[in-house]
């Protein structure tokens, strides 16, 4: 329960560093896990559900910040940051350098940590605090989603890890209803889990063949080789 979910991303981080290309991969699902992980950690300490639970989300933590350092690294040259620039408020998310990353994160974790010292003793307050972790992680595959609809096809986006947010989020819709972990839990594990599905339908109907943009790049880079021989 702590592990498999963490160990999804092996195979993605393994796909991205053989073809040194993260085009396919949303950057996005790497913020949303880690704001979500880094939240409920702090739920935890309001409301003490599962160890293991609690251990998944920090596993959790320590293989998205080497996913996403790994993203940035093989970034695709049709990325904001190598075009015109981000659209985003203050380019969110859309970096050039990993430690923004890095100052997001560690001002994310003081900004609770506050919060949590003033408002820790309120039940609403950490009722609020779980259903913000959980309510975000639940998103989790909606950037995937859109950027499969972009490209029209899940080029890049591992089948492996496809299957194991389907599998791994039926099995832990099914674990906290037989738990009767906190509502926050199964809500939000049954609206991820309709997500994953949508994402199979998208396999279904896209496939996983190269995007336009893929093509295009490796057509200029054969024009280059030409032109240099």
């Amino acid at each position: 329960m702590a592990i498999g979910p963490p160990l999804v991303y092996a195979d993605q981080a393994v796909s991205i560093i053989r073809r040194k290309d993260a085009t396919g991969f949303s950057r996005d699902v790497c913020a949303i896990l880690l704001i979500a992980n880094i939240t409920r950690c702090f739920f935890w300490l309001g409301n003490h559900f599962e160890t293991a639970l609690l251990i998944q989300s920090l596993l959790m933590i320590v293989a998205q910040l080497a996913l996403l350092y790994i993203c940035i690294l093989y970034r695709p040259s049709s990325s904001p940051e190598n075009l015109s620039g981000s659209s985003r408020p203050l380019s969110f998310w859309q970096w050039h350098s990993y430690v923004q990353y890095l100052e997001f994160l560690a001002g994310l974790i003081v900004f609770q940590a506050i919060l949590f010292l003033i408002l820790g003793r309120s039940e609403v307050f950490v009722s609020v605090l779980g259903f913000a972790a959980l309510g975000l992680e639940s998103t989790l595959p909606i950037p995937q989603l859109l950027s499969n609809y972009k490209q029209r096809s899940l080029y890049g986006f591992r089948l492996s890890t496809l299957l194991g947010w389907l599998g791994g989020d039926s099995f832990k819709t099914i674990y906290f209803f037989v738990q009767h972990s906190p509502l926050q839990f199964q809500v939000c594990a049954v609206f991820q889990l309709s997500v994953d599905c949508a994402i199979v339908a998208q396999r279904l109907v896209y496939g996983n063949s190269p995007p336009l943009s893929v093509l295009a790049d490796v057509d200029e880079l054969e024009e280059t080789l030409t032109l240099a021989e």
